[in-house]
């Protein structure tokens, strides 16, 4: 079974043009370690300094488990930090969005 998992980010202020540029292509290793904790899609929207994820994933919880001291994750999260107005310090591996309505 896979879990569909929605997040929600904020950028600091000024930094939304250094996000999108990070993100036009991540590291090959981060893209490994993703597929190998069971990612199987990872999308961001922006709007203004306002991210949006949507998570397939076989275990969200493993998933956040298995990256947490992953080598190819802790410098992205590093640079992610410096970018994010609250960074992600995987204190809690519950999503903060909750689904509340979807088209049957």
């Amino acid at each position: 079974m896979t879990q569909t998992i929605a997040l929600h980010t904020r950028l600091k202020p000024g930094c939304e043009a250094d996000y999108d540029r990070v993100h036009a292509t991540i590291p090959s290793e981060l893209d490994g370690a993703l597929r190998e904790a069971g990612v199987h899609s990872w999308r961001i929207w922006r709007s203004g300094r306002e991210l949006f994820h949507l998570i397939e994933v076989a275990d969200y919880a493993a998933m956040r488990e298995q990256l947490r001291e992953h080598p190819a994750n802790i410098p992205w999260q590093a640079r992610m930090a410096e970018l994010l107005d609250v960074p992600d310090d995987y204190s809690g591996a519950e999503p903060s969005v909750r689904l509340v309505w979807e088209l049957p």
